[in-house]
């Protein structure tokens, strides 16, 4: 599946970029999330995503970049996330936060840092429907595909099959026509700059097949 990220839409006419994204093929919105502490930028906030809802054919994949995601996780709920992703990092709660999610109607994520290691989410993937591997550090769009993350992909396929778990597998940062091949273990593929810099029913048509 493919997910652009709205972080590289026209802002200005974010109705239409949706639509346009959803003719050209894509199964999912990502929207990041970032409150300008947990990392150095600053984005969207609740109203927006509010917004989004309102008018969106697709389902909302929320990455929250934000300290303490508890407090705030209710609220992006009710304005219609569908797919929920917190930083283990960002709470010293995240069982409780990603069990609140749940509880909420909201599809809980779990996602990591490039320099954190793989073990500080392991805890977690029972709780999740969604793991998300940042293949850029977290709070900038148009960065470069950092290859040392592939094999945590690899990794959590692996250990899906050998715990029988159900969570998909998304990778966010750097994908395009030359990267993608390094994510055949992926299930969701975010997209930035490569879909909404191109022609978009092409850029997401090459990411799929």
């Amino acid at each position: 599946m493919i997910a652009p990220s709205i972080l590289s839409a026209d802002f200005a006419n974010l109705e239409r970029e949706l639509k346009d994204i959803a003719t050209a093929g894509a199964d999912w919105v990502h929207v990041d999330v970032m409150d300008g502490h947990f990392v150095p930028n600053l984005t969207i906030g609740i109203p927006v995503v509010e917004s989004l809802k309102k008018v969106s054919p697709l389902p909302l994949d929320v990455h929250l970049m934000i300290e303490k995601p508890e407090r705030f996780i209710e609220g992006f709920i009710k304005a219609g996330s569908d797919y929920l992703t917190i930083h283990v990092e960002s709470t010293d709660k995240p069982l409780e936060v990603l069990r609140k999610i749940r509880a909420l109607g909201a599809k809980p994520g779990i996602t990591l840092r490039p320099g954190t290691p793989l073990d500080s989410i392991l805890p977690f993937l029972n709780e999740v429907d969604l793991v998300l591997v940042m293949t850029v550090e977290p709070g900038f769009g148009g960065q470069s595909f950092m290859m040392d993350q592939v094999e945590k992909m690899k990794f959590l396929k692996e250990e899906r099959t050998r715990r029988g778990l159900k969570y998909l597998i998304e990778v966010d940062g750097g994908v395009n026509e030359k990267t993608v091949g390094f994510c055949k273990d992926a299930d969701v593929l975010v997209a930035g700059s490569y879909v909404f810099r191109h022609d978009y029913k092409k850029a997401i048509q090459t990411l799929k097949s």
